[in-house]
């Protein structure tokens, strides 16, 4: 059985949207190291219809050469959740018009780990499902204020246990959370 890995950039009062407006002043090599490191154990990914189509109009046109992240994500097989997409044309990208039920049978095949990144909306239905092993977070130390934060809309609580806490020398910490599917 697959492990599926969550991965989201957050500010300190939870919002995860539009992190390229807060994010990038603490995005360094050490972060990169880190995301890396999760991406390392995966052989997929796991995007819901926003990130799919943010990163399938960014990652194609991206040097593998000047960027590293480039090469593999473009190769890696992308699996979209989507019940309004009709196709994909990203390369290696399938879609998964059966939601939660497709993504539990994607998760009993052989194979590495699954990295959801960003696609909040597709993390939340996850963690309601109980189908997240390992949930991410990259806490960085800002208050956004304004915009959708990750777990305001879980339907009911749940007991993760905290597996890791990393300070990074940018001030983000990095958090990873084992949940009850794990």
């Amino acid at each position: 059985m697959r492990r599926i890995v969550a991965g989201l950039f957050v500010s300190l009062d939870g919002v995860y949207e539009n992190p390229q407006q807060w994010n990038l002043p603490y995005s360094d090599g050490e972060m990169a190291e880190a995301i890396g490191a999760t991406m390392a154990s995966a052989d997929a990914f796991l995007l819901g219809r926003v990130t799919y189509e943010e990163w399938a109009g960014f990652w194609p046109a991206q040097p593998a050469d000047q960027n590293p992240m480039a090469g593999f994500i473009n190769s890696a097989k992308k699996y979209v959740v989507s019940r309004s997409l009709t196709s994909t044309n990203w390369q290696n990208s399938e879609l998964l018009p059966g939601g939660i039920d497709d993504v539990r049978d994607l998760k009993a095949q052989p194979g590495n780990d699954i990295v959801v990144s960003g696609s909040g909306t597709l993390v939340r239905s996850l963690l309601d499902a109980r189908l997240i092993d390992e949930l991410q977070l990259m806490v960085h130390p800002v208050v956004v204020a304004e915009g959708r934060k990750l777990l305001d809309q879980i339907r009911e609580p749940q007991t993760l246990t905290l597996e890791e806490a990393k300070p990074l020398s940018s001030g983000v910490v990095v958090l990873k959370y084992g949940t009850a599917a794990a």
